[in-house]
């Protein structure tokens, strides 16, 4: 009869065919039959386990067996909330840089960084005492052209007494030369004067002419050119702000062209930050936003959205969009601060992130038909890091892998696991 021998270092056991088992003469141990049967059953058991995962390997490689166990869920109808945080620098609602478009020195400096100003409010005067003498030269200039004006108004009125004269005359000669009563050289005597008469009116129209129009007007323009730059002199704030830089100071030559100071409109601060393009048509302009501002209690500040970019800014499909905040004294320019956009999309098709097949093409989703995967192209809305609205390609109740989706190929038979 064959046997097959399990020796051990301890009890020296051999187990027969018939399934008995035998203790050595070395060990003396009678109670160990049972041991060496659980031994047996143990390595059969691993063994047939093995040779399982084996067969299945093989199998899968092969493409014999198909069928893997997923996950999945059920496509639901809903609201998808999500919170958009975005953090970024209080920035002024409008920072003006004010220059000098005169060169000259300067008399008078008002304000210092940090003064708040109105509009309208004297920041810099430059001295005019130059451009001073130069107007009074402009006016008398100006006065100058209309007494010659005046002269030439009435040398018109001369002229034309003068002309009228000489075509009486001219008509009395010419008819006393038609009746032979005086001679030729005086009816020539009389159209010279007329003639003469007629290029003076003339000429005296000519020059009121320009008197009163080009040589006015020019005298009157340097006259106002003058006076615009007398006014240039006074330079105040266009706005109401606080005044964030200075660059001139009592006693220097104010440069033409060159910012003097800058004025910044720190009654509304603006906070910008960038949202993803599936957020975009969640998002308008009037929308109410929470902010709160690091080092300061959250006092329940509320602003609002002022600015949605038209274009997507440099980091991709993210869009440009500013917050705008009512100051109080607390708040400054240039705090750092965070938006908080609390969004829900209307109602529509959701299923859990991981259901999307990952992929740079185009999104998809395996949906379980009669035990078998189906891709399902999907277009996608709204995500938040749990689950994703579907806008195009799932209904709700339809049976999703939720998991593992590159393990899954078309058509795999699939065992599901909610």
């Amino acid at each position: 009869m064959n046997r097959i021998d399990v020796n051990t270092k301890t009890t020296g056991l051999s187990a027969g065919t018939n399934g008995q088992v035998d203790a050595g003469r070395g060990s003396g141990l009678r109670g160990a039959g049972k041991a060496g049967r659980r031994a047996v059953v143990s390595a059969t058991f691993i063994l047939l386990c093995a040779g399982l995962a084996l067969f299945a390997s093989c199998a899968n490689k092969t493409g014999r067996v198909e069928s893997v166990v997923v996950k999945t869920a059920e496509a639901r109808s809903g609201h998808l909330e999500k919170t958009i945080d975005f953090s970024g620098v209080l920035a002024p609602n409008k920072t003006v840089s004010i220059y000098s478009k005169l060169s000259g020195q300067v008399t008078e400096v008002t304000s210092d960084v940090g003064n708040l100003v109105q509009a309208g409010q004297l920041l810099v005067q430059i001295d005019t005492k130059e451009l001073n003498a130069q107007a009074s030269a402009a006016q008398a200039a100006v006065r100058s052209v209309k007494d010659q004006t005046s002269q030439a108004q009435i040398a018109i009125e001369n002229a034309k007494s003068n002309l009228d004269y000489a075509k009486k005359s001219f008509d009395r000669t010419k008819a006393l030369f038609d009746t032979n009563a005086v001679p030729q050289s005086q009816l020539d005597d009389a159209q010279n004067k007329l003639t003469q008469s007629e290029m003076a009116f003339q000429n005296e129209t000519k020059r009121f002419q320009i008197l009163s129009g080009s040589g006015l007007a020019q005298s009157e323009a340097q006259l106002n050119l003058i006076q615009v730059q007398i006014s240039n002199s006074t330079i105040t704030s266009p706005i109401s702000g606080i005044v964030t830089n200075k660059n001139i100071n009592l006693g220097e030559i104010a440069p033409m062209g060159s910012a003097l100071m800058a004025v910044a409109d720190v009654s509304t601060l603006k906070l910008q930050g960038n949202v993803s393009q599936d957020a975009l048509p969640l998002l308008s302009i009037g929308m109410k936003v929470s902010v709160s501002v690091d080092g300061l209690p959250d006092d329940g500040r509320i602003g609002e959205i002022t600015q949605i970019g038209p274009m997507a800014a440099a980091t991709g499909q993210y869009f440009p969009v500013v917050i705008s905040l009512k100051n109080t004294r607390k708040l400054m320019a240039g705090m750092t601060a965070t938006g908080h956009l609390d969004l829900t999309s209307p109602e529509g098709t959701i299923v859990p992130l991981s259901a999307i097949v990952p992929g740079n093409g185009n999104k998809a989703v395996f949906v379980v038909e009669e035990g078998r995967a189906v891709r399902r192209p999907v277009v996608l809305g709204l995500a938040n890091d749990r689950d994703v609205l579907v806008l195009k390609g799932v209904a709700s109740g339809d049976l999703v892998v939720a998991g593992d989706t590159g393990m899954v190929h078309e058509g795999m038979a699939v065992a599901t696991v909610n």
